[in-house]
């Protein structure tokens, strides 16, 4: 088995401590688990969930498990696809993030499997068949802490050949974003547990005893990775509280600094890594010996393959007596598989309560974000099968071949990821092109023949880099889009499809410039060579550009009529109503008014006269 990780032998009961505050974000899946369940320890783990794809499976001796969680899992056939994962969805963060691996012959065929996991796309655990017996058959616990960027948590498991990968439990624990030292070494960077050894202890923490550690980390005794001439160094022990501990931003559990080993000689370790990775070492001291009562009565070195690394005076360094103090080491350009750490006496007898060794991984190159957005999207639009293993980043992790039938390569900083090529031809695909298609702007070759695909080519289907494009033999309808009369085109094939319409003049020049296209089979498009003329106002089932040119004047014609005909009907009636000379009628009625009124005066006169010549022949009274 290649071992990128520290493997815990597990047939123990798990439970994870209360979270550190503030962070209050944690996910415990049971991976095969049909229901809830809820631990001895109050930890309620989820039934299986966030998964791509696989089937659930129990092992083969479920009463040499005494955790329920331990006695199922996922395993992924083959027929799932050679990649599938676990999508969390999770705030942005910092994260412990540990998984349960059991085989137990689960599936009778007495082969453990060999694959590979990736977290947020950067390979951190490889196992290789066979597996150590006792692995093969207790499972083991493996953990690391990671950065989550982009609101999804992604743990992936890559089949080795036809093996199909196994997982029993996914656990993930918010914690600090600064903690082991992230400020410094960035968050470009994935620490990957090669060993956790509390020292004069057995082992406990999560999954082991009920003492608790606000991480969830759990951590094993040291004996085992001892040098044979510190076999024999002695254990001290404490129950006085330990002050510095359970603080931001580690949140080192007081536990940890209660106990501790010391020797007469050198304590030395010897710890098994890859000597492709640098490796960061957490120390972790406290004077808990109560005849120390100043500085200087226990001082030591540090010494890391062979370099002194720093010299200690615990009870300087922390304070005072029962005090944590922790340091920690990166070791760089390792050139053997062993990590050599020994604690060298200067006065008195060396101590140590802790030891932490970190594979410190960095984060590989993942795809360009709004290109991995695409594809996602291309996987529901064209309906990918399983078989084909669409899952986690298109492109990463770079170890692994990127999703089947795509083909990726890196910006010329090599800082992101970028997709080149889709070759899925004959694949039995039944649904349609994505617009967000339009988000590939390095796609150089596209192949989709002989499918079933349906629907109408998105107009921005085509980038200025693509230079191949094969849709043939599928039931695509409507026009060809403009878009791809200004790419790069030089392979063009089209045919037999139920495409209509004008076929663009510069699409067909690419077979007059030396390209090759290919437009038959599809009865509706026209005004081409080899391809009938256009109807002169119809095409693509609408009209033609020509056809609205057409109406377009027609009803400006029409309405230039109307206007014309209404502007004289107008400006005769102003002649009527508004001319000096009034109509024919009203004039005779004017004047026979006239008349009346000229006869009536002259009535009116002549009884004024009469009555006047009256009056004056009237004799007076005398």
């Amino acid at each position: 088995m290649s071992v990128l990780f520290v493997l815990f032998s597990a047939s123990l009961l798990y439970c994870s401590a209360a979270l550190p505050y503030p962070y209050n974000t944690s996910y415990h899946i049971d991976c095969g688990g049909q229901s809830p369940s809820t631990e001895i320890y109050n930890v309620t783990w989820l039934r299986d969930l966030f998964f791509s794809g696989g089937a659930f499976g129990y092992v083969s001796e479920p009463l040499h498990f005494s955790n329920e969680v331990e006695k199922t899992l996922r395993y992924f056939p083959i027929s799932s696809g050679k990649k599938n994962c676990y999508s969390v969805p999770l705030p942005s963060g910092r994260y412990y993030i540990r998984t349960f691996t059991v085989y137990d012959n689960y599936d009778g065929k007495s082969h453990p499997p060999s694959f590979d996991v990736s977290v947020e796309g950067t390979l951190v655990f490889s196992w290789r068949s066979p597996w150590p017996q006792g692995i093969h058959r207790d499972g083991a616990y493996s953990d690391l802490f990671a950065f989550v960027k982009d609101g999804e948590l992604d743990v992936c498991f890559y089949s080795i050949a036809t093996d199909s990968p196994v997982v029993g439990a996914l656990e993930v624990v918010q914690i600090d974003p600064l903690s082991y030292d992230s400020a410094r070494t960035g968050d470009g960077y994935i620490l990957v547990n090669y060993g956790r050894l509390s020292t004069g202890s057995e082992q406990w923490g999560p999954g082991f005893t009920s003492d608790p550690d606000p991480f969830g980390r759990s951590w094993q005794s040291d004996t085992q990775f001892r040098n044979q001439n510190s076999k024999s160094a002695t254990t001290i022990t404490t129950k006085e509280k330990i002050s510095g501990t359970d603080q931001a931003p580690n949140y080192f559990p007081m536990k940890l600094y209660q106990s501790a080993v010391t020797t007469m000689g050198a304590l030395e370790y010897e710890l098994s890594v890859d000597a492709k990775v640098d490796y960061l070492l957490w120390f972790h001291f406290a004077e808990i010996d109560s005849t120390v009562k100043k500085d200087g009565k226990r001082v030591f070195d540090l010494v890391v393959n062979g370099m002194n690394v720093s010299r200690v005076d615990i009870y300087k360094e922390a304070g005072g007596g029962f005090a944590a103090y922790s340091l920690n080491y990166t070791v760089k350009n390792l050139s053997s598989t062993v990590l050599s750490v020994r604690l060298e006496p200067v006065t008195g007898y060396p101590l140590l309560s802790g030891l932490e060794n970190y594979a410190v991984v960095p984060a590989d190159m993942s795809t360009v974000p709004e290109q991995a957005v695409a594809m996602r999207a291309l996987k529901e639009s064209l309906r990918v099968p399983d078989r084909m293993g669409w899952n986690g980043d298109p492109c990463a992790p770079t170890n692994w071949d990127a999703w089947e039938g795509v083909t990726c390569h890196p910006i010329q900083n090599n800082t992101a990821l970028v997709i080149t090529q889709i070759d899925l031809g004959s694949q039995g695909l039944k649904g349609y092109i994505s617009d967000q298609i339009s988000l590939l702007s390095n796609l150089v070759n596209l192949n989709l023949s002989s499918n079933s695909l349906t629907g109408a080519l998105p107009d921005g289907l085509c980038q200025k880099s693509l230079k191949g494009l094969d849709l043939s033999n599928n039931q695509f309808s409507g026009s060809i889009p403009e878009s791809l009369t200004s790419s790069n085109l030089q392979l063009v094939l089209l045919n037999d499809n139920l495409l209509e319409g004008r076929v663009p003049e510069e699409l067909y020049s690419i077979g007059v410039h030396g390209g090759s296209i290919d437009l038959s089979g599809n009865k509706g498009l026209c005004g081409v060579p080899s391809l009938p003329d256009c109807p002169l106002f119809w095409e693509n089932g609408h009209l033609s550009k020509g056809g609205k040119i057409a109406i377009a004047l027609s009803c400006l014609f029409f309405i230039g009529i109307v206007v014309l005909v209404v502007c004289i009907i107008y400006i005769r009636r102003r002649r009527n109503y508004y001319d000096f000379a009034l109509p024919q009628d009203l004039i005779s009625v004017a004047a026979k008014r006239n008349r009346y009124q000229r006869q009536k005066s002259l009535m009116l006169l002549e009884m004024e006269s009469q009555h006047a010549k009256g009056l004056s022949s009237i004799p007076l009274n005398q």
